[in-house]
């Protein structure tokens, strides 16, 4: 689990320096252009390592899963070299998988103005800038966006609906709230993560005004990643022992 964790907590570092930086230089400068090459190198890392968190985030709950409900052979089936090739599988699906629709959308006309009203090269920006509507390249993006994000949020609710069954199965109480404990942080950065961009990327031309685009984008960019830390340290008791500390809520232990 905490191989996992610490593999999720470097990607979601190399997903936000691919667009936070840039965003704040924008914010200080006067001129805000940016090269051809370097908003389609930004818009395919960005992708790529968003993709592979959803990846990431399914590995996590097959882990979860495997976890709970096969306790007893959990050693043995999740041994290094399966825990290793998801690892590697993790890293290099996003990267694979979403150079079919970079390539696609680098090959639109765009006659300009190449202005975009946004702070990231975001898809649907990017394809309403094209002199011409290709609606083969807006199918594929589609197809895509769909298959990946409704196929992995749907193998997390299984995986999850395998651990709650397990879970309702075991007679102690306490075993039961420790196992749901286990999976609430995973659950809250699922949900968060998932329920943001599905609202943007089901379809590229969904109508959505620029502001609200703007906000979910940030939502998902900055807000979700900035979270996620947070909701995962706080499973930690030392972690919640420190921060009642700093907010003077820890009760004092008399010694007698």
């Amino acid at each position: 689990m905490y191989m996992f964790l610490g593999n999720f907590s470097f990607l979601e570092i190399c997903y936000v320096t691919t667009t936070v930086p840039q965003m704040l230089a924008n914010f200080l400068s006067t001129s805000k252009s940016i090269s051809f090459v370097s908003c389609f190198a930004q818009f395919y890392f960005f992708f790529s390592f968003g993709c592979d968190e959803g990846f990431y985030l399914c590995i996590m709950a097959f882990d979860r899963c495997l976890a709970i409900c096969r306790p007893l052979h959990y050693p043995r089936i999740m041994t290094r070299q399966l825990c290793t090739g998801l690892v590697i599988f993790g890293w290099s699906c996003g990267f694979i998988i979403f150079l079919t629709p970079v390539v696609l959308i680098s090959q639109l006309p765009f006659c300009g103005p190449n202005i975009i009203n946004h702070f990231v090269f975001d898809p649907v920006p990017l394809m309403m800038l094209s002199c011409s509507e290709d609606s083969t390249t807006q199918l594929v993006y589609s197809t895509f966006n769909a298959v990946f994000m409704i196929g992995t949020f749907l193998f997390i609710l299984c995986s999850y609906a395998l651990v709650i069954l397990a879970v309702l199965r075991m007679p102690s109480e306490t075993g039961k709230q420790k196992a749901f404990s286990t999976c609430a942080s995973h659950l809250t950065v699922v949900f968060l993560f998932f329920g943001s961009i599905m609202v943007m990327y089901v379809s590229p031309r969904s109508g959505h005004p620029v502001e609200v685009q703007k906000i979910v984008t940030l939502f998902y960019t900055v807000i979700t990643p900035l979270c996620n830390p947070l909701i995962y340290s706080l499973r930690n008791k030392e972690m919640k022992a420190a921060l009642r500390k700093v907010l003077g809520t820890e009760r004092p232990v008399h010694k007698t």
